[in-house]
């Protein structure tokens, strides 16, 4: 358990605890906080620093939801919660309702628009919801793993890829070369290439062109760095479909990505019939093979066709959200409204939740904000979508489903707050493949899709994911980078256009995408109270953090140890053994820190004046006062090694006040001496295990903060003088 020094009325215990371990104190600095009028940024606890519920295991369902789970879950503090949607990043539909219709309801397949009317039946309660497989998926790689796969590198002419349906003239109301679709071939390493086969299905392409990429090895993930150079015989501008062998230059062209970019569709209708108009509009190809001729003048294929992660990869623009009960996926859950609104982890505040957009329909997703007003639960929030950016989707079409899906849930509920893009965790500005104007910012061009078609106004929030650093090159130097990446993709967002008045929230957050040694440990806990206090400093009003996730997962294999998100240590059965130190850390910010439940508080900025010699900040300091007139210092000693003093002055226009603390302050502190994390696999366990500790001190002239190395420390009181 953690040290025994609660309670203690005098720094001085504290001090000589630490000279006694032989710790270094180094002599005191200052943090200075600026009270000049209009410095202050105003913020809600219970609107700006939340926590999320994301995707489960079958198995862990019922343990997550179960009573003492929960109650564990929002004893770190966090007021509201967001729903994280998962079901896109697998490129799969979303049956949020198992109840609702389909458009071809005798054979149960189409397009599924769950049922907007709460049934009578206690039965219908919505427990859980789940993917379903895109019947038309075109992408090979996702978040699946090896269960998906490309229709169009198959194997199978009886499959194919199908484009959105939504981003065709009939539903833009714009002609189709205004949204070219799109398919990546990624052959692996470059190949020599000279043909390209494509077994069109309907609708096909009547224009399209096929174009290799040129510079750095990487299309997608690269953007800005090559081009996509056009065959010399690559263009095609009277398609008939079918199937035949085009040759695309005289001589090979060494490339490892090809492109074909199709702009005027057959609008011939799919499989499907022409019942419905969604089945005749877009592109659709069965089969792809590029490859060169031999000397004997035969068709060489270069590609991998397998029903599997085998196959030579490809990366569609979009899909058809078309798809049959069959496809249900229920290894993986997401949990149901009537559930998640209930269970407890809403903490009685209006929640976050998410639409799909990119694989649904405009009406289902409408009637999803219907069916949750109907039954009374309170939205704060509606992300649309989830991580466009991740599946390569550029952002005009992005930007044209949602001005579609902002129509039809604003028609529901005017006053629903819609955003997003909800980009994957980036440090810097994300950029795409430049348009014929040369801009290659993805959200510089959302935001001028949104002004251009006079629907701005339809974006109440911008919102994205932080997880900002590569899961297994952390070292403790990262700790000092967190304030400067937090500021600069802040505002790399604002000068990509989103307006002022446009709050920017982090919506899924932690110390890196994947798990990693630290995530568990103390740095973890240092990296979450800075991150926290630098972003609502940047953000400016508005903004929110969610921190990931309330529930507990167990220990699980990753970079260089066993790790775990989030705040417990838990085994498979998801009993909780311990907490990490995100735990202790999320406690400090939210009990200590400010006052959940007591409205607005104001954050004043502030600074520490102390650096090593390596021009690294050790000290960051984030000062609020709360709604009961109280201040309150959240302070972070990155110093790994050392410990420091600190005096606290408040300053107004450059010039010191006589404001200081004065009475009964308290003191939370938590760090190297409350907890200490040791690896051991799947008994990995943290000794000593917290809680922070408490103290009390009555404040003096001249006191000084005492700040253990590596530590959290959080000073609350009464300031006279203000």
């Amino acid at each position: 358990m953690g040290l025994p020094l609660k309670n203690r009325s005098d720094f001085l215990f504290v001090i000589a605890f630490a000279a006694s371990c032989g710790v270094f104190v180094a002599s005191a600095q200052t943090i200075r906080i600026d009270v000049s009028a209009g410095k202050a940024i105003p913020f809600d606890p219970d609107k700006a620093l939340g926590t999320s519920l994301d995707i489960l295991p079958k198995q862990d369902m019922d343990a997550v939801f179960s009573e003492p789970i929960v109650k564990a879950g929002l004893s770190a503090g966090w007021g509201p919660i967001s729903y994280r949607q998962n079901t896109e990043l697998t490129y799969d539909a979303w049956h949020w309702n198992p109840r609702g219709t389909w458009s071809d309801e005798a054979h149960k397949s189409g397009y599924f628009t769950g049922s907007a009317d709460p049934s009578p039946d206690p039965k219908d309660f919505i427990r859980e919801s789940y993917g379903y497989r895109l019947t038309h998926r075109g992408t090979t790689r996702s978040d699946s793993g090896q269960a998906e796969y490309s229709r169009m590198t198959d194997g199978d002419p009886n499959t194919y890829w199908k484009s959105n349906p939504y981003l065709a003239s009939k539903f833009t109301g714009e002609p189709d070369a205004d949204h070219p679709q799109w398919v990546v071939i990624d052959l692996a390493r470059a190949e020599d290439i000279d043909a390209i086969r494509i077994d069109w299905a309907n609708p096909y392409a009547r224009r399209y062109t096929v174009q290799y990429w040129v510079g750095v090895p990487d299309a997608l993930n690269k953007p800005t760095q090559g081009e996509w150079v056009e065959f010399p015989e690559g263009r095609v501008t009277d398609g008939k479909g079918g199937s035949h062998v085009q040759r695309l230059a005289d001589r090979p062209v060494a490339t490892r990505f090809l492109r074909i970019l199709m702009t005027d569709s057959s609008n011939t209708c799919d499989t499907h019939g022409s019942g419905d108009p969604r089945n005749c509009v877009g592109y659709a190809i069965a089969e792809i093979s590029a490859g060169n001729f031999n000397s004997a003048g035969e068709f060489v294929d270069l590609m991998q066709h397998a029903p599997d992660q085998t196959q030579t990869a490809t990366q569609a623009s979009s899909v058809d959200p078309w798809h049959t009960a069959e496809g249900i996926v229920d290894s993986r859950v997401q949990t149901g409204f009537d559930l998640f609104f209930t269970s407890g982890y809403t903490n009685h505040l209006p929640a976050m939740i998410p639409i799909a957009m990119i694989y649904a329909t405009p009406e289902d997703s409408a009637n999803e904000l219907a069916y949750i007003e109907k039954r009374g639960y309170k939205v704060a929030y509606v992300e649309m979508s989830e991580e466009p950016d991740g599946a390569f989707m550029v952002p005009e079409d992005y930007a044209e489903l949602y001005i579609q899906w902002a129509a039809a849930l604003h028609k529901v509920d005017p006053n629903l707050k819609l955003g997003g893009p909800i980009f994957t965790g980036e440090n810097e500005d994300i950029k795409t493949w430049p348009d014929s104007e040369g801009l290659d910012s993805w959200l510089g061009r959302f935001i001028d899709y949104l002004q251009a078609h006079g629907r701005l106004s339809d974006l109440a929030f911008v919102s994205f994911e932080h997880y900002p650093f590569e899961p297994c090159e952390i070292d403790w130097t990262d700790l000092y980078r967190e304030p400067r990446l937090t500021k600069e993709i802040l505002d790399a967002w604002r000068e990509d256009g989103v307006p002022a008045n446009v709050p920017l929230m982090i919506t899924e957050s932690n110390l890196s995408w994947s798990l990693t040694d630290p995530m568990q440990g103390l740095f973890a806990g240092l990296w979450l109270a800075d991150s926290v206090g630098s972003f609502l400093t940047d953000a400016g009003p508005g903004a929110m953090y969610i921190h990931s996730p309330i529930q507990p997962e167990p220990l699980r294999p990753g970079c260089h140890a066993w790790s775990t998100y989030g705040n417990f240590v838990a085994d498979n059965k998801l009993e909780i053994r311990q907490h990490t130190a995100q735990y202790f850390a999320s406690q400090l910010i939210n009990l200590d820190w400010v006052q959940h439940g007591a409205g607005m508080h104001e954050l004043y900025p502030a600074d520490a004046d102390f650096e090593d010699d390596a021009n690294h900040k050790l000290i960051a300091a984030y000062a609020a006062k709360r709604p009961d007139g109280q201040w309150s210092l959240l302070i972070v000693n990155k110093d790994p090694s050392n410990a420091h003093e600190v005096d606290v002055a408040f300053e107004d226009a450059g010039k010191q006040t006589p404001a200081q603390f004065a009475g009964t302050v308290k003191i939370a502190t938590f760090g190297a001496a409350e907890y200490v994390w040791h690896s051991d696999g799947a008994k990995s366990f943290a000794d000593p295990d917290g809680p922070a500790t408490h103290s009390n001190v009555e404040w003096r002239d001249g006191q000084k903060i005492p700040l253990p190395k590596a530590s959290i420390v959080v000073v609350t009181g009464k300031v006279s003088g203000l």
